[in-house]
């Protein structure tokens, strides 16, 4: 092992940049907890839909985030998200949810709740094992602001669709490209032009443009950012003993 990760990784950027991929093996090769923000909006969403819920009401949006019961999982090897002891990990990522998480998560309400809960896994990770790396489009600015290093992946547009059909038609869904770029482009614009949060990247952040790279190449210049923080250690946290939410409302 390189070393453990001790300290907050604040991993940003818009969608199609790799942040998944690249949070997730960083933090399993540098024995830390994952904490992916985006699927908790989306289990949000999902419960909006399934709720018969208008997206574009706010109240209501507050008040089916406030009774989620989301359950979240921090094993980069076994990243779960649950709604109401379901597993929902492939039903977030479809195209109802996708369509409509932009909206949901811009109500100003939701990001509260939301950021509440994910600063208090946040603690409660570095508590136990000492390390995080934390995805997102607004942890650097809003939910980790404190966060030792703070990342803001980019990639071209072009780069970012072509991912994004790779990625759904690995999973089974399928998309005209041109479609795939038209919902890339259409969620950039509605990140980055909320008024609450917005998609930016922090003032201090590391900006790499993962247009030309590959996944070996983006964590090896991460791990040498995290080592010039002096943010390695030597112990390794026991295996298999993740926390995260087990279940439970949002507060």
């Amino acid at each position: 092992m390189l070393g453990v990760l001790r300290g907050v990784v604040a991993l940003d950027g818009p969608s199609g940049t790799g942040k998944t991929t690249v949070a997730r093996t960083l933090a399993g090769r540098l024995g830390a907890g994952y904490l992916d923000t985006g699927a908790m909006y989306r289990a949000v969403t999902l419960a909006a839909l399934r709720s018969g819920v208008d997206p574009a009401d706010p109240v209501a949006l507050e008040k089916v985030t406030e009774g989620a019961d989301i359950g979240v999982g921090t094993d980069p090897d076994e990243p779960v998200i649950v709604l109401d002891e379901d597993d929902v990990g492939e039903a977030i990522r479809g195209a109802d949810v996708t369509a409509a998480v932009s909206a949901v998560a811009a109500v100003p309400s939701v990001r509260r709740i939301l950021v509440e809960v994910q600063r208090a896994i946040i603690e409660d990770v570095l508590d136990e094992y000492g390390g995080i790396v934390v995805e997102g489009r607004d942890i650097g600015t809003v939910v980790a602001p404190e966060a030792e290093l703070k990342v803001y992946l980019t990639a071209s547009t072009g780069v970012r669709a072509a991912r994004r059909s790779a990625q759904d038609s690995a999973a089974g869904r399928q998309a005209e490209p041109d479609e795939v770029r038209a919902a890339v482009e259409r969620r950039d614009r509605l990140d980055s032009g909320r008024a609450t949060d917005p998609l930016r990247p922090a003032e201090d952040a590391v900006e790499l443009d993962t247009s030309d790279l590959d996944l070996e190449q983006v964590v090896a210049v991460l791990v040498e950012r995290i080592a010039e923080r002096d943010m390695l250690g030597e112990s390794t946290p026991a295996a298999g003993m993740w926390p995260g939410t087990e279940g439970g409302s949002a507060p």
